[in-house]
């Protein structure tokens, strides 16, 4: 009997990312499958996060997440861009988001067509991979076709509804 579990994964957390790979490797080696449920980053779900958070917790969290990418094997670089447009300086997180918006509709949409961990394996390894400008270009659409998926198709399945795919990241939340 094939046992389930919940995955809570954003995009914009490298260690969603660090732990992707492991989880494929979960399902190939035991009877279990992911129910993968996108969230928006903690950034975007709670407001004031980045200027209310110990100063000391973002370095910690980037040489943390660098020594975990080079235990593992991972190419591992801070996205360029985030996936979160915000302000450094001040933290704060504009209510405008382009590319988390779309990223975290399309994992759900991913979800929907039973690719989603893989899905999300292409899509953050080109987020925290090293690719530059990843939202750019071929990109996307290159990881979606590696996860067995047509970005097109996707992205025009939440354009037809895109309050349907705020509900269910909603509810995952």
């Amino acid at each position: 009997m094939t046992l389930e579990y919940d995955l809570f994964w954003s995009f914009r957390s490298p260690y969603s990312y660090l732990l992707t790979p492991r989880l494929i490797e979960f399902e190939r080696d035991y009877d279990v499958r992911c129910n993968v449920r996108p969230v928006y980053p903690i950034a975007v779900r709670i407001r004031n996060f980045f200027r209310e958070v110990n100063p000391m917790w973002p370095p910690y969290l980037l040489r943390d997440t660098a020594r975990i990418a080079e235990m593992l094997g991972l190419p591992y670089a801070w996205p360029s861009p985030d996936p979160i447009v915000m302000d450094y300086a001040s933290g704060e997180v504009p209510a405008e988001q382009p590319y988390i918006r779309r990223l975290t509709r399309l994992g759900v949409a991913a979800a929907e067509r039973g690719h989603g961990l893989a899905f999300l394996r292409e899509v953050s390894g080109i987020i925290f991979g090293g690719v530059r400008n990843w939202h750019e270009g071929d990109h996307l659409r290159e990881a979606a076709a590696r996860a067995g998926l047509d970005l097109a198709g996707l992205d025009r399945a939440i354009e037809n509804d895109p309050g349907r795919y705020e509900a269910i990241i909603a509810a995952n939340e």
